[in-house]
């Protein structure tokens, strides 16, 4: 892994209790980071923020709930004052809220598409790290790195069928990694959207393709990029993607 900016420091992580969201806290913090993980459940949160700091890692919890705008103030507001800046936002926690288990085969179509569930998938998926990055991408004092987590799910150039309310957020969420990576071209900020691939989480299931190691790489690499690193892009393995 290249060497990281020696003024990146201070990283959260979204959903961190486990799966890539933990596994990206623990690569971030052997890198150095101190880690803020966090997650809705504050027992789990910090049970797995208490194993990571059992192993020496700089580990903080913060509880998390990031549909609730009033929970991302009080982080926002927490790390304002605990450390006066951000320098990393990995945008990780999401849902998957499609029906593929479903007796029904064609329960995931889109002609079956159930409002509540598209209505939620885009609120945890999209709305939550937009309110986010309003809320801590100053903190970042124009240097910092955004990694938003998407899926080959939202591919425009590969997009085939099944499963609307989580394709729509990763198609969002793309989006919002090509606006804010315009609005702060500016700056010395980079935001990045990631595939981590098919990994064995809860999400992805026990017979998924990936250990959660492999998942995480890619956005440790683009949470610990160069200044002269790439931004506004999407990427898997390192490598850059089609939208």
């Amino acid at each position: 892994m290249n060497s990281i900016p020696n003024t990146l420091k201070i990283a959260i992580v979204t959903g961190a209790n486990r799966g890539l969201g933990l596994e990206t806290c623990r690569q971030l913090a052997h890198l150095g980071l101190t880690v803020i993980l966090t997650s809705r459940d504050p027992h789990k949160g910090e049970a797995a923020a208490a194993a990571l700091r059992g192993a020496g890692l700089d580990v903080r919890y913060h509880s998390l709930d990031v549909t609730d705008p009033q929970s991302i103030h009080r982080l926002a507001s927490f790390v304002e004052a605990e450390f006066g800046r951000l320098d990393v936002l990995v945008n990780n926690a999401g849902v998957f809220l499609d029906p593929l288990d479903a007796p029904d085969s064609d329960a995931a179509s889109v002609f079956r598409a159930d409002l509540d569930t598209v209505r939620h998938s885009m609120e945890t998926n999209v709305y939550g790290p937009l309110l986010l990055c309003q809320a801590l991408v100053p903190l970042m004092q124009g240097r910092g790195r955004v990694v938003n987590l998407s899926s080959g799910m939202g591919q425009l150039s590969d997009m085939n069928g099944c499963c609307p309310g989580y394709r729509f957020s990763k198609v969002a969420i793309n989006a919002l990694t090509r606006m804010l990576a315009d609005e702060l071209k500016d700056t010395h900020i980079k935001v990045n959207s990631v595939c981590p691939g098919w990994v064995r989480t809860d999400m992805g299931g026990p017979h998924a393709e990936r250990p959660v190691e492999q998942g995480a790489d890619t956005i440790v690499w683009l949470a610990t990029l160069p200044y002269d690193g790439p931004s506004g892009g999407f990427f898997r393995d390192r490598k850059l993607i089609l939208w």
